[in-house]
């Protein structure tokens, strides 16, 4: 069994709904260890589009990373996303952050997920329920890193 943790975002229809729908279906097929509070914060990339709903969830999973991908993908497509342009607006996106201390990095999977470092929407949820997690590329916990990434204030509290 591995340690994974997954952030979820959606930005389209009821955000609310879509996260737990996620997690409900996550967990089918993993042990759910922990998830953080909602969060809102204002769309990354293409700015053009709907605030986001984030979360961060632990999972205890028997897949592989590969395997565990695509079961996400078609998680996701189960759930109703559509494909379109990169960033743009999304009823539902699951991506590994972290699976165990593992490093790869292939054209199709990159794990650590390669940009939490500079993601508040990401690292304020971690944080949350993983603080002293280690980057196993940065060697730095999720505490340090998110004291050192700017924009924490356009991540709130989803109430």
């Amino acid at each position: 069994m591995s340690i994974v943790f997954l952030g979820l975002g959606s930005n389209m229809g009821d955000r609310k709904a879509n996260l737990a729908i996620a997690v409900a279906i996550l967990s089918r097929k993993m042990r759910l260890l922990n998830q953080s509070s909602l969060y809102e914060t204002a769309a990354w990339g293409y700015t053009e589009q709907a605030d986001f709903l984030n979360q961060v969830i632990q999972v205890e999973s028997e897949l592989k990373p590969l395997p565990l991908l695509n079961f996400l993908k078609k998680t996701e497509v189960e759930i109703g996303r559509v494909e379109n342009f990169r960033y743009g607006p999304r009823l539902i996106d699951i991506d590994i952050l972290f699976y165990d201390n593992l490093v790869r990095n292939t054209k199709k999977l990159q794990i650590p997920h390669p940009r939490i470092a500079e993601r508040a929407f990401v690292l304020i949820p971690l944080n949350e329920i993983s603080p002293d997690f280690v980057h196993p590329l940065l060697g730095k916990t999720v505490a340090e890193m998110l004291a050192e990434v700017p924009d924490k204030e356009g991540v709130r509290l989803c109430k």
